[in-house]
């Protein structure tokens, strides 16, 4: 194994699969500019977050063929506008953000789900509310 820069490990990599968490210094890191450094004909995946991608560069790369495909479980907007030109892409395979969903994490889910769910009929405070 050999540790490159990221600019340097996109315009190596055939595949390059994302799975950073967002922060100030990885939002938007895949802009129109990297993109454009990633070897011809690579397929970038990200079942990370939506925000790491610029979503329009993708689209631009895609659709003028420098990349050869996506793979996305995250998008910019979730879920997608159905109007959203990554929709119709033929080189882009999607998923509805489940990339995380293993057995035992749907199953641990479950049971949040149904204690919280106790709880509120109960009229006690939930431990995991959503606003």
């Amino acid at each position: 194994m050999e540790q490159v820069d990221l600019d340097d490990l996109c315009a190596r990599s055939d595949v390059l699969s994302l799975h950073a968490r967002v922060t100030p210094e990885t939002r938007g890191m895949f802009d129109a500019a990297r993109i454009a450094k990633m070897k011809p004909g690579a397929v970038l995946i990200n079942n990370a977050r939506g925000e790491l991608v610029d979503q329009g560069a993708l689209v631009a790369a895609l659709t003028s063929g420098h990349l050869g495909g996506a793979a996305l479980d995250t998008f910019a907007t979730e879920p997608p506008a159905q109007d959203d030109p990554i929709l119709t892409l033929p080189n882009v395979t999607l998923t509805p953000h489940i990339a995380g969903a293993s057995r035992q994490v749907v199953s641990y889910a479950a049971t949040m789900i149904a204690r919280d769910l106790g709880r509120f009929l109960r009229g006690t405070p939930l431990r995991n509310p959503c606003t």
